[in-house]
């Protein structure tokens, strides 16, 4: 992972768009932790020490969304940072294997997406494993292209696409 630099001025974000039905959005909250660390190892086969979802959710607290379901157990999240002005980077992002497909995904990139406009970002960035076509179709369809190769990117050795987009 590279180092995540001093966050860009904190300004005032609109209120989070409503979810389809079966869940909700909303910030992290300390207390997600196990559920968040969970999606992450299924979903991204990696394994972080837990002190690192505290440590970035302060770095840009509105950047890091929750998707819960009716009992408020996460079920997915986006986790995105600022490192360079003008610009956020989506660090993890993941929807628990369940509930893929039922509109989840597509409901924290567009109200982070919206943030991001509404913070006057310019651009956004990405990485995902060459593996994971699903989540490569899934950026696309969101206006993301490849802007590079990664090589030996994540912990077990594959590599990655780096995916960028525009923010009209």
């Amino acid at each position: 992972m590279r180092c995540i630099a001093e966050s860009v001025d904190r300004i005032r974000e609109a209120p989070p768009t409503p979810a389809p039905p079966g869940f909700s959005l909303r910030g992290f909250r300390p207390r997600d932790v196990p559920a968040v660390a969970g999606i992450v190892a299924d979903a991204l086969h990696e394994h972080y020490d837990t002190s690192l979802y505290h440590s970035l959710s302060q770095q840009w607290p509105s950047g890091f969304l929750v998707a819960a379901d009716r009992s408020d157990t996460p079920i997915g999240f986006l986790l995105g940072v600022t490192q360079v002005e003008g610009e956020a980077r989506i660090l993890m992002f993941a929807v628990e294997r369940d509930w893929r497909t039922r509109g989840v995904g597509t409901t924290l990139m567009t109200e982070f997406l919206a943030r991001c406009r509404a913070r006057g970002m310019r651009r956004s960035t990405l990485e995902v494993r060459l593996s994971n076509v699903p989540a490569i179709r899934f950026y696309a369809r969101f206006r993301f292209g490849v802007t590079d190769l990664l090589r030996g990117y994540y912990s077990d050795g594959e590599n990655g696409y780096q995916m960028t987009r525009d923010l009209p």
